[in-house]
């Protein structure tokens, strides 16, 4: 013990930004020649980078300007309520969509026996019948644990089954919501917009189930189309303001409709942006909760925070422990009232009692363990978090703005205006991905080509919809595969390795996993002369040699002329074709492998020189 306090950092200075700038100079300089450095201007417009739908991050974040305010009061970007240390610190709500009720009924008792403490039910033909829905609720005290419902198909079917299941439970304490969401019906299926039968059911849960909720903004099938974080913000925006109409119209004031509205909102792997979108929408809906007259207690926007189904892989499932494990740390940290996270193996099939109960758990551990949700705003303060809550707020408000100039959100989405936005965003991405600029681990980088494939049931086939298309970000590399797999044996491409292992290791291990993302094996050759390599690739069509740049400029036109004359079609070089020092390179090399090509592309050309039928 001692009387001097203990300054970790008091030996010393404190850095300023000069400082830092000099040392950035430093690095982005230090191979560049005298006369042509960079200035910190051009320094800093290489390390900032744009988001697929235009947020700005920067290198360096400094103290913000304004009040950072208090979480559970208004405009409530810090929270809609203040945590008080107990375990519980959010809802831990899961999804249930199989249509086989005994075993949904075991394992929706299972989850709210083992840390659930709420149900989401799907119903549709393709998941829980309406008429299932008190025998796969066997069990379930709604006045204790919440339950919800949607649908894709006929919502108010769904609602009406889960009011009839309240009916025999003491209908003042119950809990949940009626799932209705005319919009995002809509945007599923691409018929018309009805929201007639909402108003009458908000004014049925306000008269006799005041722990339900009516309606549901559901910005899921949005995300799972492609939208971006400021669009989805927009979309939640201007969905919220045209039931606010509607209800309106209906005498249902905006103060009693702010009260019947849960938003559904999708989490990521981009954990700061996710965290960032929750705080934006909280604050963007205060102010539209001010605008409407609602008092400023009321105007918090409860908000169930799902990982997006966008994000998950169907190959090398397991990786989407790690995604949706960072995604629900987004939602806590981001202050959702509730959480679902989806199973890893959701795009494979129905989820097991395996992959639901590790579903379950990532929450739990995050709650209990981790102690995540005994933190009021985690993030708040984060000058990082606050920039990018302050961007995402003020460009959906632009972009609700716009939406409201168009005619509303009905009108942006029969309009096609809705489909529109995110197309431009999916272009943006497709590029993102194509040249790995945005990675999947497991599928576009590091694919694991002895995966045991994980056996599930299939889900029931679907209805056929015309709403906006649904599309996981690996489908395109997944694509690949299931060529490769349709072949008549392996497909082949062959490694040329020139030089010692010091020479070709580095790029030989980058060419040999791009392939391995296409589901192509990489036979190779280690060193020796042109004709042995030559002999060595006979019958492959397509082969690329892999070494640096000093063994390229003295073996590569050489090996290359001798595998052409070997009858090989074509050859690549991983690096760039420069290296060789010859002019005449294009005679003999067909192309270049290198890190941040169009993967995708590259790739079905690949199969297709081969001989792989599309």
């Amino acid at each position: 013990m001692t009387e001097t306090p203990l300054l970790l950092a008091g030996d010393f200075a404190a850095p300023t930004t000069a400082d830092w700038e000099i040392e950035v100079l430093k690095v982005l300089n230090r191979r560049r020649p005298v006369g042509k450095e960079l200035t910190i201007d051009q320094a800093m417009a290489r390390l900032r980078s744009t988001t697929v739908d235009g947020l700005e991050i920067e290198p360096l974040y400094t103290e913000a300007e304004g009040p950072l305010g208090h979480p559970g009061v208004n405009p409530f970007t810090r929270g809609t309520s203040i945590k008080t240390g107990a375990l519980s610190a959010w809802d831990v709500q899961q999804l249930h969509e199989d249509p086989d009720r005994s075993f949904t009924n075991r394992e929706v008792l299972a989850d709210l026996a083992r840390g659930a403490t709420s149900v989401w039910l799907r119903t549709g033909s393709d998941a829980i019948a309406v008429a299932d829905l008190a025998a796969v609720l066997a069990g379930v005290d709604p006045t204790v644990a919440g339950i919800s419902v949607s649908s894709v198909e006929d919502q108010v079917s769904a609602a009406a089954g889960l009011a009839e299941f309240f009916k025999g439970f003491d209908t003042a304490k119950v809990q949940g919501n009626l799932g209705l969401d005319a919009l995002a019906l809509a945007a599923r299926t691409g018929a018309a917009p009805d929201l007639s039968p909402q108003a009458a059911w908000v004014a049925a849960a306000i008269a006799d189930l005041p722990g339900v909720r009516a309606l549901t903004v559901d910005v899921t099938p949005y995300d799972d189309a492609g939208a971006g974080d400021i669009d989805q913000l927009a979309f939640a925006l201007a969905t919220g303001v045209a039931y606010l109409r509607d209800l309106e119209a209906a005498g249902i004031s905006p103060a009693q409709a702010f009260g019947q509205i849960t938003f559904r909102v999708a989490v990521n792997t981009d954990q700061f942006t996710s965290i960032a979108r929750l705080r934006a929408l909280r604050r963007a809906w205060a102010r539209v909760g001010e605008v409407s007259g609602v008092p400023a207690a009321q105007r918090g926007a409860l908000q169930q925070a799902v990982t997006s189904w966008r994000m998950i892989t169907r190959d090398d499932p397991w990786v989407n422990l790690l995604r949706t494990t960072i995604a629900t740390f987004a939602a806590a940290v981001g202050g959702a009232d509730s959480i679902t996270t989806l199973p890893f193996d959701t795009a494979l099939g129905l989820p097991d009692d395996f992959s639901r109960r590790m579903a379950r758990n990532i929450q739990l551990l995050a709650g209990e363990e981790s102690n995540v949700g005994r933190v009021n705003d985690p993030a708040g303060g984060s000058w990082y978090v606050e920039n990018l809550t302050d961007q995402l707020a003020s460009k959906a408000w632009a972009a609700f703005g716009e939406i409201e100039a168009a005619g509303g959100m009905i009108t942006a989405l029969t309009s096609g205006q809705i489909a529109e936005r995110i197309g431009t965003t999916n272009a943006a991405r497709v590029k993102r991905l194509a040249t790995r600029a945005q990675p999947l681990t497991g599928v576009s980088m590091f694919p694991k080509p002895d995966e045991e494939p994980r056996v599930v049931r299939p889900r029931p086939g679907a209805p056929e919809r015309s709403g906006l298309v649904p599309l996981r970000d690996s489908a395109v590399f997944e694509a690949l595969r299931d060529r490769s797999a349709a072949a008549a044996g392996t497909p082949e491409v062959f490694l040329a390795c020139l030089g010692a292992r010091r020479d070709f290791g580095g790029r030989e291990m980058f060419t040999k996993a791009l392939f391995g993302v296409a589901g192509i094996a990489t036979p190779s050759s280690e060193g020796g002369s042109a004709a042995e390599i030559a002999a060595k690739a006979a019958g492959a069509k397509v082969v690329v040699l892999c070494s640096s740049a000093g063994v390229y400029a003295t073996q590569a036109i050489e090996v290359a002329t001798a595998l052409k004359q070997a009858g090989v079609e074509t050859v690549y070089l991983a690096g760039r074709k420069t290296e060789t020092g010859a002019e005449d390179v294009d005679a003999v090399i067909d192309g270049e492998v290198f890190d941040g090509m169009d993967v995708v592309a590259f790739l079905n050309a690949t199969l297709d020189r081969i001989g792989v039928a599309k």
